[in-house]
C-alpha cells in the first residue's frame, strides 16, 4: 500500500495517488457507501467519486478517480490533509479476507472471481453512519434519502472546493442535538427516530470510544444497543460503514432475508433462516452478502410498489 504525495505546499488543493496492493473496484467499494442520488454528501459523476466529509482537522472534499496507477485523490478544505490520509482505510485497505472461502458455493465462487477488487470500505465516522442509519429505521429508502438530505442540507455545512454540484458535510452531534422540532416534522423524520438520534447525539463521543475498544460483532453490538431506539438492524448499518465489519448482519431489513435465502437457496426465507445460511461463512458473512448484491440475483418482486405515507401536512 503506498499513498504519493504530489502537491506543493501551499497549494489550493491537496494531491495525490493511493496505490493499492490489492485489485480495487473503487465504484463498488466506496461508491456504497452513498445514500441514493441526491445524497449531498456524495456524488458519483463522470466516473469520480466526490465525498464531503468532517476530520479533527475541519471539514474537506474528496475526489476520488480511478484509474490504471491507481487511485487519484484530490482533497481542499482544511481538513484536505487528514481526508487524504483516511483514503486507504475507505478503499478497504485494512480490509482483510484471511480464512474467506466460497469455494464450496461454485455460483458464489464465481462472483468472486469476477469481482476480486470488491472490499469492505469503512468511513470511521462512527456518529455519521449512526445518524444516518437511525433515519432509515422502518421507512422506505425514499423517505430516509429525502430527509437525510433535507437535513444535512439545512444543518450541515457547504463542503470547500469544486464540487459538480453544491454538497455539504453532515452535522457534527451538537448540531444534529439542536436541531429544532419543526425541522424534524418537515423532514419527514418521525418523532421515535428523532428522540433516538438527539439522544444518541448526546453520547457521540463515548459511543465511539465503546465501540473503539469492542473488538467483535458481539460486543459492537451490545455497545450500540444499549441505546435507546437502537436495535440490531441500526447496530449492523452502523457497524458496516463506520467499521467496515465483515460479519455485519442487517437482521430486520425489508428486503434483505428474502434476498439472501433466493440468492443461496432459489426461495426465500426469514430472518432465522438467512442466519442459518450465513452461518458456514461466519466472521464474513457481510462479504456474503456483497457478493449477492454484486451477482444480480434479486427476487422477482411480487406485490405493488409501496406508496409512503406523508404525515408533515398533519
Amino acid at each position: 500500500m503506498t499513498l504519493t504525495d504530489a502537491a506543493p505546499p501551499g497549494a489550493p488543493a491537496r494531491e495525490s495517488v493511493y496505490r493499492p496492493q490489492h485489485p480495487l473496484d473503487l465504484h463498488a467499494t466506496v461508491g456504497i457507501l452513498r445514500r441514493g442520488g441526491t445524497d449531498p454528501t456524495m456524488v458519483i459523476d463522470a466516473g469520480r467519486i466526490w465525498i464531503a466529509l468532517r476530520t479533527d482537522a475541519g471539514i474537506a472534499t474528496l475526489c476520488l478517480r480511478p484509474s490504471t496507477d491507481g487511485v487519484h485523490i484530490t482533497a481542499w478544505g482544511p481538513g484536505a490533509a487528514e481526508a487524504t490520509d483516511q483514503v486507504p482505510r475507505l478503499c478497504g485497505a485494512d480490509d482483510d479476507a484471511s480464512g474467506f472461502d466460497v469455494s464450496q458455493h461454485p455460483a458464489l465462487a464465481e462472483v468472486a472471481r469476477r469481482n476480486p477488487g470488491i472490499r469492505l470500505a469503512r468511513t470511521d465516522r462512527v456518529f455519521d453512519a449512526l445518524a444516518s442509519s437511525i433515519l432509515e429505521q422502518k421507512v422506505t429508502a425514499m423517505q430516509a434519502f429525502g430527509a437525510w438530505r433535507y437535513l444535512v442540507i439545512r444543518y450541515g455545512e457547504r463542503a470547500p472546493g469544486p464540487t459538480p454540484r453544491p454538497m455539504f458535510v453532515a452535522p457534527t452531534a451538537a448540531q444534529w442535538h439542536r436541531i429544532p422540532s419543526w425541522a424534524w416534522h418537515r423532514a419527514g423524520v418521525q418523532p421515535p427516530q428523532s428522540r433516538t438520534l438527539v439522544r444518541a447525539a448526546e453520547r457521540a463521543p463515548s459511543i465511539a470510544r465503546a465501540l473503539a475498544r469492542s473488538t467483535d460483532g458481539a460486543g459492537r453490538d451490545r455497545v450500540l444497543t444499549s441505546l435507546p431506539g437502537i436495535g440490531l438492524w441500526t447496530s449492523a448499518e452502523t457497524r458496516i460503514r463506520a467499521l467496515g465489519d465483515p460479519d455485519a448482519v442487517s437482521v430486520g431489513d425489508f428486503h434483505l432475508a428474502h434476498e439472501v435465502g433466493f440468492a443461496l437457496t432459489g426461495s426465500r426465507t426469514d430472518d432465522d433462516g438467512m442466519l442459518e445460511l450465513l452461518a458456514p461463512w461466519a466472521g464474513h458473512r457481510q462479504r456474503i452478502i456483497r457478493l449477492i448484491f454484486a451477482s444480480g440475483a434479486r427476487e422477482p418482486r411480487r406485490g405493488a410498489r409501496l406508496a409512503p405515507e406523508d404525515h408533515r401536512d398533519r
